[in-house]
């Protein structure tokens, strides 16, 4: 249940109703929540514009030198495109007034991988430390399961959703079956 239709829920039986007034102040709390979102979605879009000039300006001062310098720059590509996944999730929360598990779950796979490209260069030019080298390819492993894991967990909740046009359709089939099956019983 969404935080709106839980303001509109009615009073049970057998409890008192709410004070008076008592709408104006959820009211004022939903407008203050709002405005904590707002904040932070300015706040995200500043740091993604911060992140992604330094990209952009590591890009043209590296553009010809070594891979380690490019790791730097998909790494700060890879870090806006994280809080552009979070604005996304912020937005979610403020149109539909409830948090929405999916947004955090691809954040999750995209910082995974973000990782695991770091981790690999580091492996990379760990090769002459077999300890190392070993350590970071145990850490790859388990954020690989990790990405795994989480594209399983949405993979899931996509399934789980019914959305209005399928709910329909399937209305329509169960309502065609009844029918046909209440002809056959005559």
């Amino acid at each position: 249940m969404s935080r709106r239709e839980a303001d509109r829920t009615p009073v049970a039986e057998g409890t008192a109703p709410p004070e008076p007034g008592a709408g104006r102040a959820m009211r004022a709390l939903r407008w203050a929540e709002d405005g904590v979102y707002y904040a932070m979605a300015l706040v995200l879009l500043a740091a993604s514009a911060v992140v992604l000039f330094f990209a952009l300006e590591s890009f043209v001062r590296v553009a010809d030198e070594t891979e380690t310098a490019m790791l730097e720059v998909l790494d700060a590509l890879l870090l806006v495109f994280i809080f552009v996944e979070l604005l996304y999730a912020v937005r979610v929360t403020i149109t539909r007034h409830e948090i929405a598990a999916e947004p955090f779950l691809l954040i999750g796979i995209i910082a995974s991988i973000k990782e695991i490209v770091v981790l690999s260069v580091e492996a990379a030019g760990a090769v002459g430390d077999l300890s190392l080298f070993d350590d970071r390819l145990a850490l790859i492993a388990v954020l690989g399961g990790v990405t795994f894991l989480l594209a399983l967990a949405v993979l899931l909740l996509r399934r789980s959703q019914v959305y209005p046009d399928e709910r329909r359709r399937t209305e329509d089939v169960e309502r065609a079956a009844d029918a046909v099956a209440g002809e056959e019983a005559r």
